[in-house]
């Protein structure tokens, strides 16, 4: 039987917006070398605190790497892995406030050519192809997709769960909302998903975490539980899968972004076997972006979580 959790307190939700206020609060005043600063200390403290989630980050990495990197480094990516979590929120802070500024759009454009020119790639795809999926892991600062959708008037809807308090949600929620894109709940999300492509729109998922309806897909050597779902919008609506990613790279504001080419839906005798290809390609795709910025995606997740009794999510 399925433990259930515990319902927060109020005092508890209160204490929680009153802590995630006072660091917005700070990290609007403060420059970007000390929000980065504020960041590695609430990460260090994370990764030594939550035994847990560490011990879990250390062996998705052994598993990933293997022979690959020895031990030294995989503590060390998991360490990294926590900094990263927690600036990718703190960044996106600076930047709602940077990009509040009527010339700061033109100005950020200017100073990130490589990853306007790479994004207007994207906005190519969804323009001839009338809305398309983009998929992002959580690496670098996924936050910023959404922002960058917005200047370069791509019309975008996407996914996020909401979180257990919902106080901090508004306060979230409202910085996320910034910038004009549309973000829907990840509970029954799918109605409003097949719309949105109906109507030309493209839609944002972030398809990277265990998930009891699943396929089993092989990821970093390992068979993982993946959300078919974007795999089943693309064959149902005749749409491209393309994966995006934001990581950064050294200094302020400075990021290299991907862009893969669409993954097409093709002709198929079975469309369980096309959902699977779509979902494998797309899959391959994330991992090679994560491979090369291992320090900046999320291993405290539980990817490879096995659920018991679990049966085929897709019928033959």
């Amino acid at each position: 039987m399925k433990k259930k959790r515990r319902k927060k307190s109020k005092i508890t939700k209160l204490l929680e917006y009153a802590a995630a206020y006072l660091i917005i609060f700070i990290t609007q005043l403060a420059p970007l070398k000390v929000v980065r600063l504020i960041s590695n200390l609430l990460g260090d403290l994370f990764y030594f605190l939550s035994r847990k989630r560490r011990n879990i980050a250390i062996s998705n990495l052994q598993h990933a790497f293997k022979e690959e990197k020895d031990e030294h480094t995989i503590r060390n990516i998991a360490r990294q892995s926590c900094r990263s979590f927690v600036l990718t929120f703190l960044e996106i802070i600076k930047l709602r406030q940077f990009f509040s500024k009527p010339e700061a759009v033109d100005s950020f454009r200017s100073t990130t050519k490589d990853l306007d020119q790479l994004f207007l790639k994207a906005k190519k795809i969804h323009d001839e192809s009338q809305g398309c999926i983009f998929v992002t892991p959580h690496i670098g600062n996924w936050e910023i997709l959404p922002q960058l959708s917005a200047t370069l008037g791509i019309p975008l809807v996407a996914v996020a769960r909401p979180l257990d308090n919902e106080y901090l949600e508004k306060l979230i929620f409202r910085s996320r909302s910034f910038g004009g894109q549309i973000i829907i709940p990840k509970k029954n999300a799918l109605f409003v998903l097949q719309k949105t492509l109906k109507q030309g729109t493209s839609i944002g998922l972030l398809p990277d975490q265990s998930t009891m309806k699943g396929i089993l897909i092989d990821f970093f050597g390992r068979k993982a539980t993946t959300t078919p779902v974007p795999a089943i919008l693309a064959v149902t609506y005749k749409k491209p899968v393309v994966v995006v990613a934001c990581c950064r790279k050294s200094g302020d504001y400075q990021y290299e972004g991907f862009v893969s080419d669409p993954v097409y839906p093709g002709e198929y005798t079975s469309e369980k076997d096309e959902i699977i290809r779509v979902t494998e390609e797309m899959t391959r795709k994330m991992e090679s972006i994560i491979r090369k910025y291992p320090e900046q995606y999320l291993w405290i997740h539980n990817r490879w979580k096995t659920y018991k009794g679990k049966k085929e999510f897709l019928s033959g």
